[in-house]
């Protein structure tokens, strides 16, 4: 029983290590995206089985996506990267995001008879 007890003491911290591993990567993207945007802010959802995405709202209204393995790293690197990251994204926080002819031709092109993309 004591050799089962070891196994799994081994292998969990090898998921925990490997967990720290994949926060500090997400965090260090991050941090990347904030200093190009002046600052940034996010929030986490829960996406199923896939995992968690961490939608990220820079200063400048540029926004962007990553997506981690879980809520919990995806906590621990906003948690990391020091930026405020909020409960839900809406009000002023939402109202922070400028799109731009992509998106609104993407959002367009969703829409019965609007303009198609490529």
């Amino acid at each position: 029983m004591a050799d089962s007890k070891q196994v799994d003491e081994g292998t969990d911290a090898k998921q925990t290590a490997k967990a720290e591993r994949r926060a500090a990567r997400l965090a260090k993207q991050i941090s990347a995206f904030s200093k190009e945007h002046g600052g940034a802010e996010s929030q986490v959802a829960y996406i199923g089985e896939r995992g968690a995405r961490i939608v990220l709202v820079g200063e400048d209204g540029g926004w962007g996506d990553l997506v981690a393995p879980s809520v919990a790293i995806a906590e621990q690197a906003v948690e990391k990267a020091g930026i405020t990251a909020h409960e839900s994204f809406d009000g002023e926080f939402a109202a922070k995001v400028r799109t731009g002819p992509y998106e609104w031709t993407r959002m367009a092109g969703i829409q019965v008879g609007g303009p198609k993309n490529g």
